[in-house]
């Protein structure tokens, strides 16, 4: 048996991907700082209630869970940090107004996702809680944007929803659950057959309805077809109308945007609009969000929520190589000049090692490209032979 074989879909992470990752975390926390978003660390481990309970039966699926050896009862590792951030907010916090957290942390999960395909992403996102209009959807968009756009990708693409469409057309059909299900599949699927299969019985206006939404899909001009297609259910409008105001946040030529109203993300998690974000080249999503204000309850205070979360490693992933400054080799000495000379390149962020004896013939691997040199000027940076 090879014991220093990890489980599939979990890896090491290795320095030079480390360090970007770790780097790329400090300066997202730091945005979210200065947008007043606060700090929070949940644990790893929870009671298995407090992890799966109101986020929808994919959640629950994708939690590791065990016995807690003290008191008996089943905990989970987490696989999404949103509901606990929930948690905090509905039942330490207790704020009465508007709550604004964010987060960074390791979560696992029982099968791979993202572009990473990894078990084990690395987690960081943004929450808003307590202020259920509009205009909380949209800066937690723009957050999303600005976000991607400090961490290096120059153009997302960001792609928008709303699952207050399906819904309310099931709820104006009072479709019974199991054939909720099966629509809910085959619209992921955009199975047409399927789907005109599946609602043979339905009225009329309805079925059209659920036929369409697989071809209403693309820029803000399909929001006025969806107006024109679409029943006249007063929920309906309004998830239109909040799409219509997203296309108009986003006229700028940094940002793309695209609407699919038969993307269901998140549906039994997610209560109102929900969005994603892609990058050239990458087919996976990077990051996700949505309004999701049925959460709270579980912890005892509804609250409206928004918010959204990416895979630190997916983003580094997207990004083009590093191109960052290497090392710089000092040699080890008592010179107290030299030492002086380390202190002050280190405290402006250079990366200065020192070399041990008896390891010259391993100069490649500390990856320095230069090297402190003492000529008659004093200790000199030169290139590294």
């Amino acid at each position: 048996m090879r014991h220093w074989l990890l489980p599939e879909y979990i890896e090491d992470v290795l320095p030079a991907e480390a360090r970007r990752m770790e780097l790329l975390r400090r300066q997202l926390l730091d945005l979210f700082h200065t947008h007043g978003y606060r700090y929070v660390i949940p644990p790893m481990l929870e009671y298995v209630e407090s992890l799966t309970t109101g986020v929808g039966h994919d959640l629950d699926l994708l939690t590791f869970k065990v016995v807690d050896q003290i008191s008996g009862r089943l905990m989970g590792v987490r696989s999404d940090i949103t509901p606990q951030a929930a948690r905090i907010d509905a039942h330490l916090l207790n704020q009465q107004g508007v709550t604004r957290l964010c987060y960074a942390g390791s979560v696992l999960r029982a099968q791979p996702s993202g572009t990473a395909q990894t078990r084990e992403p690395l987690q960081i996102g943004a929450e808003l809680f307590g202020h259920a209009g509009i205009e909380s959807d949209l800066e937690v968009q723009q957050l999303l944007v600005h976000a991607l756009q400090a961490a290096g990708i120059a153009k997302p693409h960001l792609d928008f929803s709303h699952v207050a469409i399906f819904r309310a057309l099931v709820e104006s059909a009072s479709i019974a659950p199991q054939l909720e299900s099966e629509l809910f599949q085959a619209l992921q699927a955009k199975d047409a057959s399927t789907l005109s299969e599946l609602t043979k019985s339905l009225q009329a206006s309805i079925r059209a309805a659920l036929m369409a939404l697989p071809t209403l899909y693309g820029d803000a001009r399909v929001l006025d077809t969806a107006a024109e297609q679409l029943p006249s259910i007063p929920q309906i409008q309004n998830a239109l109308g909040e799409l219509k105001q997203v296309a108009q946040q986003f006229l700028a030529p940094d940002v793309e945007v695209s609407f699919d109203l038969a993307e269901l993300r998140g549906y039994h998690y997610h209560s109102g609009m929900v969005f994603a974000a892609y990058a050239e080249g990458y087919s996976s999503a990077l990051a996700q969000g949505g309004r999701y204000d049925e959460v709270g309850q579980v912890f005892g205070r509804s609250r409206p929520a928004t918010g959204f979360s990416m895979d630190m490693r997916a983003l580094v992933n997207a990004l083009p190589p590093a191109s960052g400054n290497k090392g710089i080799l000092a040699p080890l000495t008592e010179d107290v000049e030299l030492r002086s000379k380390i202190k002050s390149l280190r405290a402006q962020g250079e990366i200065v090692v020192v070399e041990l004896p008896g390891h010259e013939q391993h100069r490649a691997e500390l990856d320095c490209d230069r090297v402190l040199v003492k000529n008659d000027k004093g200790w000199e940076i030169l290139p590294a032979a």
